[in-house]
């Protein structure tokens, strides 16, 4: 079953973060009960990946100030039918920031996140069941400005609330300013 991958890294990451286990056991469910999960034209819902990029050095993210949603977000996109949500949160980072030197640092879940999406000309409001990944700039930290972007920034961790009070993006900066990377 192309599901089994992500449902395992669900299930370690529920030993990791018992406290997250309401958004654990939603996205269990979801991709569980939704054999097209992976694919845009599920109109409920569906997986998307994203990244929280770090520099070489693990003190800044990157942002991006998000057209569409008008709002400072980690990269990350649709899935679009691929199965490895890794993968996706990798071609997403480089495709939003331009940094094609960068590395999944290990392949656990770093965090996750189900939240809505509004309506908009092509679409109606549906969920996003996000799934992150830990993944490092080895290279240049020279970004390139997507279509996708108003904007993007490598931000210190203790100076995200500048840029967004979003409680997940908070969660990730926590996660990282607490693990021994």
């Amino acid at each position: 079953m192309h599901r089994n991958n992500l449902l395992a890294k669900l299930v370690a990451y529920q030993k990791r973060y018992p406290e997250e286990s309401g958004t654990i056991k939603r996205m269990l469910a979801f991709i569980k009960g939704n054999s097209r999960c992976f694919e845009r034209n599920l109109s409920i819902g569906h997986v998307t990946g994203s990244a929280w990029l770090m520099d070489t050095k693990f003190e800044k993210t990157l942002l991006t100030h998000h057209r569409k949603l008008d709002r400072w977000l980690q990269p990350g996109g649709h899935a679009d039918g691929d199965s490895d949500i890794a993968g996706v949160a990798l071609r997403e980072s480089r495709e939003e920031s331009g940094l094609q030197d960068i590395e999944l640092v290990g392949d656990a879940l770093f965090d996750i996140d189900i939240h809505l999406i509004p309506d908009g000309p092509k679409e109606k409001e549906h969920l996003h069941y996000d799934c992150r990944f830990l993944i490092r700039s080895l290279g240049t930290d020279q970004y390139i400005v997507s279509e996708e972007s108003y904007d993007l920034a490598w931000v210190c961790l203790q100076d995200i609330s500048r840029y967004t009070v979003d409680p997940s993006i908070r969660r990730m900066a926590l996660k990282s300013a607490c693990k021994s990377l």
